[in-house]
């Protein structure tokens, strides 16, 4: 992964850390926010750039998979959305250490700071329900935020057809950020779809329209604080979310693990 913007006078993102298959981004929530923007109105067409809010399961899933490592790889930005990513890089022997960008922050942040960039915005995923309440929320919160277009696409399998209609609807409304909701890791794969299919750069955000909706209800912030926001989840919502919680953070665990025997503790953290 490259720098791939300029914001101010710096080229951002400029560090990364490996983290298991994944490279991410070391960036506090704020540069993350204004860096995005800037992303999203100079990188188009080919070059549009699809980003991701990586997970521990995110880097369980990719362990397994190479096709979705490769996905993560190739012209992506990945920012690090969990604590125990963030809190574990401190332990180990590389720099820069990563910070938490948490995903349903961020897609808030970016609607902020997004105004004074005149940022064009596109919501792809979720219900209608949802998308319509979200939209009203986020009109409210952030007056003057430009959302030009809402989509929620069935829940199955789109055909190429219907694939190629949707991405013309959207390519129309003329968006410079798709956020796409549709759960990990389908919103990661239609993400890097319609980057090069619109040219325009593409979020997968996971949970953040349901909780900018209100639809969720999110874990208070002391909980989010201590980094126990999974648990959380689990419990509110266990039988949808049981197998990404315990079995990927169990080997996301694992890969951390492994990673810091091989290449040593961080002598400030000893």
């Amino acid at each position: 992964m490259t720098p791939v913007s300029t914001v101010g006078s710096s080229i951002w993102p400029i560090d990364f850390q490996q983290f298991g298959p994944v490279s991410l981004v070391s960036a506090t929530a704020a540069e993350a926010a204004q860096g995005i923007c800037a992303l999203a109105q100079q990188r188009t067409g080919p070059s549009a750039i699809h980003v991701h809010l990586v997970n521990a399961y995110t880097i369980s899933l990719a362990a397994e998979d190479s096709r979705y490592a490769d996905l993560l790889s190739t012209g992506s930005m990945n920012l690090p959305d969990g604590k125990p990513i963030a809190a574990l890089s401190g332990l180990r022997k590389k720099t820069p250490r990563l910070h938490h960008v948490r995903g349903p922050q961020l897609f808030l942040d970016v609607f902020d700071v997004g105004r004074q960039h005149g940022i064009r915005h596109f919501l792809l995923g979720s219900s209608p329900e949802v998308l319509d309440r979200l939209q009203d929320n986020l009109l409210k919160k952030y007056p003057g935020c430009d959302i030009v277009g809402i989509e929620s696409p069935p829940f199955r399998p789109l055909s190429e057809s219907e694939l190629e209609l949707q991405d013309r609807r959207i390519a129309a409304t003329g968006p410079d950020i798709v956020w796409v909701g549709l759960g990990t890791p389908k919103q990661d794969w239609e993400a890097q779809r319609l980057a090069s299919s619109i040219g325009a750069t593409t979020i997968a955000v996971g949970a953040a329209f349901d909780f900018a909706a209100g639809t969720v209800r999110e874990a208070p912030k002391w909980i989010r604080t201590i980094g126990f926001e999974w648990f959380f989840r689990l419990c509110s919502q266990p039988r949808r979310l049981w197998r990404r919680y315990l079995v990927g953070n169990s080997k996301f665990l694992m890969i951390a693990m492994k990673d810091i025997q091989k290449n040593g503790w961080s002598q400030t953290n000893v």
